[in-house]
């Protein structure tokens, strides 16, 4: 299924399964993603930053959307293609939209600076991989360092009519989504899809002003999924409720170096994948910081029963 502009939901960043030896471990990467279609994902992202893309072989990142692609249906499924080049931005583009890819999304290189490059930098891409692939922006800036304004972001949006969705992940951000919202009610943006990243941190209040959903990973990508639900049915505060009993966690899986070790750590506690490892480079948690998950975990599983391990 092709992404479009009114897409909304729950498009969870799926990290890639490894071995200890560091190959890719097939097995589990096809049990995460039948976990993703199983618990009502709306659509999936892969080769996104936690996906640990640039530490893949092509042939790897192909045979890993073509399974994905396998197992979520049709639900839409968004592929990270950013690179440093556009040859290589164009060509797995392409082979991802030819195996059934909903989409593609596209990161500025940290060299940007005014918004003309960026916006220069977005008209290069979509005439490199072509107008007609639905694409996405990521607005990234505190891992990118590229800033994005709304004014800036409405411009790539009108001048690209094949973008559809704006990944949304800047930080404090919640003033920025109000203002894209303002702007299409008042007629200067077309309508678009905008889901929200940062592991979830804001998707309680970011939901209140005006996103669709959220495209982030968290370890229960369940509790994501609950909080568009309830807050799209106007439930308030069941949403903040349940949202506020994982908050620990996800503070927890925010930390800047061990915070993919967080999850996948979790997620082998939950037997979705059979490993924690990540390819090289790569982060590893000591003995202490698995005992705080565990406490962490322990503590939800009074809420929310998908926590008891």
């Amino acid at each position: 299924m092709r992404l479009t502009p009114d897409a909304s939901g729950v498009f969870p960043i799926a990290p890639t399964p490894f071995n200890p030896d560091g190959s890719i471990d097939w097995a589990s990467a096809d049990r995460l993603f039948q976990f993703y279609h199983d618990i009502g994902s709306d659509g999936v992202t892969v080769l996104g930053i936690m996906g640990e893309a640039p530490k893949l072989e092509s042939e790897e990142s192909v045979e890993l959307v073509k399974r994905c692609v396998a197992r979520m249906g049709a639900k839409p499924i968004i592929v990270g293609v950013s690179a440093p080049g556009f040859a290589a931005m164009r060509s797995l583009a392409r082979q991802v939209m030819d195996l059934g890819a909903g989409g593609v999304m596209i990161a500025p290189p940290p060299s940007l600076r005014t918004d003309d490059q960026i916006t220069g930098y977005y008209a290069q891409a979509v005439e490199a991989i072509g107008s007609d692939i639905p694409f996405v922006i990521q607005d990234y800036p505190l891992t990118l360092s590229v800033v994005m304004t709304p004014a800036v972001i409405r411009k790539i949006v009108m001048d690209n009519p094949s973008c559809v969705m704006l990944k949304h992940e800047d930080w404090p951000g919640l003033e920025k989504i109000s203002t894209l919202r303002r702007f299409q009610k008042e007629g200067s943006l077309r309508p678009i899809s905008i889901v929200t990243g940062n592991g979830g941190l804001f998707l309680d209040f970011e939901m209140e002003r005006g996103a669709d959903g959220a495209n982030t990973g968290y370890a229960f990508p369940e509790l994501l999924i609950d909080v568009v639900r309830l807050q799209k049915a106007g439930k308030r505060d069941e949403a903040h409720d349940i949202f506020d009993a994982h908050l620990p966690l996800m503070r927890y899986e925010q930390q800047q170096g061990v915070g993919l070790a967080v999850r996948k750590y979790t997620m082998m506690k939950r037997g979705i994948l059979s490993h924690d490892a990540q390819r090289k480079p790569g982060s590893t948690l000591s003995a202490a910081a698995k005992a705080e998950v565990d406490y962490l975990l322990a503590r939800i599983a009074k809420h929310d029963p998908r926590a008891k391990l």
